[in-house]
């Protein structure tokens, strides 16, 4: 089995699983009393602040762990907004940041708070200028994520932190998916990330506030972690994070050669071995484990089963999910294709063989997956010369498939008129416009669902 979703979870490095158990016989006690007990545990925790803050770049004091780090990002968020709160309410996030970074910007929007959403280009980037225009006088936290975790981007932080400062405004940064290949540069003031992202224990999130950052715990008062980060610390987990932060960050130079040159393999020969597929995501500047590829036609829970049955694990941004009737929030800011969404991210260590093995099971996997999906026959009809094709009821890609069957039925300049009430049809007939090249003429509201019409251009 070759596990290729080291961006949702890390496999536990060695390092951490030793620092892990070692811990549990001498890390047990509390570090808060006094005790021969309490300060060996106290000698571990603080052993282990200091190893975290130096792979961060700030000081001990600067840095709380917490129990994950999605409560790191919430935290840190809620903090900084209640910090600055006589300057204003206003908050400012990019259209990618990780749902943690969202579901907190909701929250303070429903909370009477006022939000600015970010755009991203079709690479997955922001922009410093679009920060710029952003801020106001009410401007409270600005937050950008230091790479995304769906298709690899990284983001011009430093940039953005930049303008922040010289507004006066705090730039909060999620650097999950980063932190395990290197600190992140820049000005920024407050910073959140998860052990298990980077091959250290599930339930251990560091959250830094740099000194002179205005910042108000939320939540009864504790006196743990600084007030930031309230209940007992599970010591063997924090020991065994920054051990593993320590470690993976010695071997991510050497690594990160290894496996930028297995992902661009991966991106390269997936365009040209599978048809009518688009690889996503920023070709240069992106983390070293990760690709993103986006197949037309595709159910993409279909397809990640079929991977499973041949021994990959991968996961998805596709809006073909059991879990979600919508596309991904990633996918459908960038405006690329949801469908058939494939999402590759190899942990450190993978073999050039497991590679090799998953480019040549995956166009059959695909070509499967088409031909169990067949090319249901359009319900279609002419009306005012105009083809329609009714696809209600009907999920991703279904809507695409059938748009693609009969679009050369029409002459060139003629019109497509598609009924869909699938909310992923909003995304993917202009995506697979822009890929086929066909002009989307756009979408108007029907009795059920929407109407998209697109026309022939060739």
């Amino acid at each position: 089995m070759s596990y290729f979703d080291a961006a949702s979870a890390a496999p536990l490095h060695p390092v951490a699983r030793q620092a892990l158990l070692a811990s549990l016989d001498e890390g047990w006690a509390d570090p808060a009393r006094l005790y021969r007990e309490g300060r060996r545990a106290r000698m571990l925790l603080d052993a282990a602040r200091e190893a975290a803050a130096e792979a961060v770049g700030c000081r001990a004091d600067e840095l709380v762990f917490t129990s994950s780090g999605t409560r790191a990002v919430h935290a840190g968020i809620a903090g900084a907004l209640a910090g600055r709160h006589r300057i204003g309410r206003h908050l400012i996030v990019s259209a990618i940041e990780h749902s943690s970074v969202l579901h907190a910007a909701d929250a303070h929007e429903a909370g009477g708070g006022s939000v600015t959403q970010i755009e991203v280009d079709r690479q997955g980037r922001v922009t410093p200028a679009a920060y710029a225009a952003a801020l106001r006088p009410d401007t409270a936290l600005a937050c950008l994520q230091s790479a995304n975790h769906e298709v690899g981007t990284v983001q011009p932080v430093a940039e953005v932190a930049t303008v922040c400062r010289e507004a006066g405004v705090p730039l909060f940064v999620d650097a999950a998916q980063s932190l395990g290949w290197g600190s992140v540069e820049g000005d920024w003031s407050v910073l959140a990330a998860s052990a298990h992202k980077w091959g250290g224990p599930s339930g251990v999130g560091l959250l830094v506030v740099r000194k002179g950052v205005r910042f108000a715990a939320q939540g009864p008062a504790d006196e743990r972690e600084s007030g930031r980060a309230a209940g007992f610390e599970n010591l063997p987990a924090i020991v065994a994070a920054a051990a593993s932060l320590r470690a993976v960050r010695a071997e991510a130079e050497q690594e990160a050669v290894r496996l930028r040159e297995l992902t661009e393999r991966i991106r390269v020969r997936v365009a040209r071995s599978v048809p009518d597929v688009e690889v996503v995501g920023d070709p240069e500047r992106r983390l070293p484990g990760i690709v993103t590829f986006s197949c037309l036609y595709v159910d993409g829970e279909t397809l990640l089963h079929e991977l499973d049955r041949e021994g990959f694990s991968v996961s998805s941004g596709s809006s073909c999910t059991s879990s979600t009737l919508t596309p991904s929030h990633v996918l459908k800011a960038m405006g690329v294709l949801s469908e058939g969404n494939v999402r590759v991210s190899l942990p450190t260590g993978t073999a050039e063989e497991d590679v090799e093995r998953f480019l040549a099971v995956l166009p059959g996997a695909v070509a499967g997956v088409r031909e169990k999906l067949g090319a249901p026959v359009p319900a279609a009809s002419v009306q005012q010369d105009v083809l329609v094709v009714d696809a209600l009821g009907k999920r991703c890609p279904i809507p695409v498939i059938e748009l693609a069957k009969v679009i050369g039925d029409v002459p060139v300049g003629g019109t497509v008129r598609v009924l869909s009430d699938d909310e992923a049809a909003r995304l993917d007939i202009p995506a697979w416009c822009e890929m086929r090249g066909q002009e989307y003429v756009g979408e108007e509201p029907a009795d059920r669902g929407s109407a998209y019409t697109v026309r022939r251009v060739s």
